[in-house]
């Protein structure tokens, strides 16, 4: 487990694999991970933001209203009809109170800590089989890099990506997606 603070690198998750994760939690009754790691990997919020989602926030909406802790910005972020299915399908499997926060600790009265989220995290990846280095911020990161790839992994998709995820840059945005490794990586292989 990192340290309260510690910065450290963190993989995206492909997208086939977060989706049959889910999948496979939700079979084996661990259902605050399964919504963890879907809400997560379809709205790319930070896990600073994501943590505190109430379930009146996203129940039987089209749009999530938050506002950034990191950059106090306000982001409307639209939500897939994939991810309302899920959270429709798990809301009544939990049964929580609609003013209760998603992703509650044990005792249910406050969000669970970044700490435990990014240790469950790589058990739960590492027991499926999902190799890589994964932390809470490899969710954030699936949703960029399964935008950027169904969008041709064009330079348009990179503008738009670098607004949405609120960089200062796009090559801010290529750094992050690990755009650069990869290309040079595929270059040895172009020969």
């Amino acid at each position: 487990m990192s340290l309260l603070g510690q910065k450290t690198k963190s993989d995206f998750i492909p997208w086939d694999d977060m989706q049959s994760t889910v999948l496979k939690l939700e079979r084996d009754g661990q259902l605050k991970y399964a919504l963890l790691i879907a809400v997560g990997s379809y709205v790319g919020l930070r896990i600073s933001d994501l943590r505190i989602i109430k379930w009146v926030d996203v129940l039987d909406k089209q749009v999530l209203i938050v506002t950034e802790k990191k950059t106090g910005k306000e982001r409307r972020i639209t939500i897939h009809p994939d991810l309302q299915e899920i959270v429709q399908r798990l809301y009544v499997k939990i049964n929580p109170a609609m003013n209760q926060y998603m992703f509650v600790n044990r005792f249910g009265d406050r969000p669970i800590s970044i700490q435990h989220i990014n240790f469950k995290l790589k058990e739960i990846f590492k027991n499926y089989g999902v190799e890589g280095r994964i932390s809470s911020h490899s969710l954030r990161k699936t949703l960029s890099r399964e935008i950027w790839r169904k969008n041709g992994c064009s330079d348009k998709a990179l503008l738009l990506l670098s607004d949405l995820l609120n960089h200062s840059s796009i090559s801010t945005t290529k750094r992050y997606l690990g755009i650069r490794d990869q290309e040079i990586s595929d270059l040895y292989l172009s020969v």
